[in-house]
């Protein structure tokens, strides 16, 4: 946890408060959230960022909908089916797009292929931001994307898990790629942003929220002593510290980035525009890497490994990286 979250945990460990979400703390938090958007809107924390995707989508959704979404999304390629468990069934189309982000193109065609009763109806489009490739969706594309589920009549999806590095990429007010761009249903990330736990899901449309208290309580997401989850995030709002963090991520990323780009057979995969990094290598190289005690991912992005930043990784953390890097492809010659 960051420090500053860390704080606020321990201020809720004074006492005893109500349970359920009906305390002084919790309320701070949403406040907090209203304050960081410049927006009213209904707010509910869950655990992790699988149960808020998937409860996010089902409120948005009947059995018989679809959702859109790039087929690199994390709700299609990393929670093992939740999405559709949580919906009673509906399904996810998937579509192509550049570097992570969905074709509007490709979007097009998927709402206008089939408009007969056999088909699922296309109601939710969903995106990332930033995107599962690391890269980041300008304020232009947003209102494309936003634009365009509107024409549909879609509602719109965004998974932020990692919305405080794209914040700190675009340099824009958060209000900016959310509702302003017609985000009607935003699952802000907490654990990657310096939180032990807990992610918030925030209504923008608030008509949407109808209930979702019991849906959080059917999928056991909620939890009696709230505070725990929700105390952390006024530490984490709190004079730009997520953005504060989310810059170092970043920073160190870019690092990262012109570190590895130099050395003879590293391949980097997509460009660098919030705190992840995606390369290929010999796969001796990463053999070496892993026996060195690096510890890293290659079924996300494409076959590529991809090294992420965290709130306080380090330019040491990130010299030790590209320092092994370097002997292991020197113990190939």
């Amino acid at each position: 946890m960051c420090p500053e979250a860390l704080k606020a945990l321990n201020d809720a460990n004074a006492g005893h408060t109500r349970a359920y979400g009906e305390d002084t703390y919790t309320e701070r938090a949403c406040e907090s959230i209203r304050e960081f958007f410049e927006t009213d809107c209904e707010i509910f924390f869950v655990f992790n960022g699988t149960a808020a995707n998937s409860l996010a989508l089902a409120s948005m959704c009947q059995s018989y909908h679809s959702v859109i979404a790039h087929e690199s999304a994390h709700i299609e390629t990393d929670e093992c089916g939740a999405p559709e468990f949580f919906s009673n069934g509906t399904k996810l189309l998937l579509v192509p797009g550049d570097h992570g982000k969905v074709s509007l193109d490709a979007v097009e065609k998927t709402i206008l292929k089939r408009t007969d009763i056999h088909y699922p109806v296309p109601n939710v489009l969903s995106v990332t931001q930033a995107t599962e490739l690391g890269t980041v969706y300008s304020v232009n594309e947003l209102q494309g994307v936003g634009e365009l589920a509107r024409r549909y009549d879609l509602k719109l999806h965004m998974d932020g898990a990692r919305l405080g590095n794209a914040l700190v990429t675009l340099g824009v007010a958060p209000k900016e790629v959310t509702w302003k761009a017609g985000v009607d249903v935003l699952t802000f990330g907490g654990a990657k942003a310096g939180l032990a736990f807990g992610e918030a899901v925030v209504f923008f449309e608030k008509s949407l929220a109808k209930e979702f208290d019991y849906r959080c309580k059917q999928a056991g997401q909620l939890a009696s002593k709230m505070r725990f989850i929700t105390a952390p995030w006024t530490g984490l709002l709190t004079d730009g510290v997520i953005l504060k963090h989310a810059g170092n991520a970043n920073e160190r990323a870019e690092e990262l980035f012109q570190g590895l780009k130099e050395l003879p057979g590293v391949e980097v995969m997509y460009p660098r525009e919030a705190n992840s990094v995606f390369i290929k290598v010999p796969s001796s190289v990463a053999t070496a890497m892993r026996d060195r005690g690096w510890h890293f991912y290659e079924f996300i992005g494409g076959g590529g490994i991809r090294f992420m930043c965290s709130w306080d990784t380090t330019s040491e953390d990130v010299g030790l990286l590209i320092a092994d890097f370097v002997e292991s492809f020197n113990d190939l010659d």
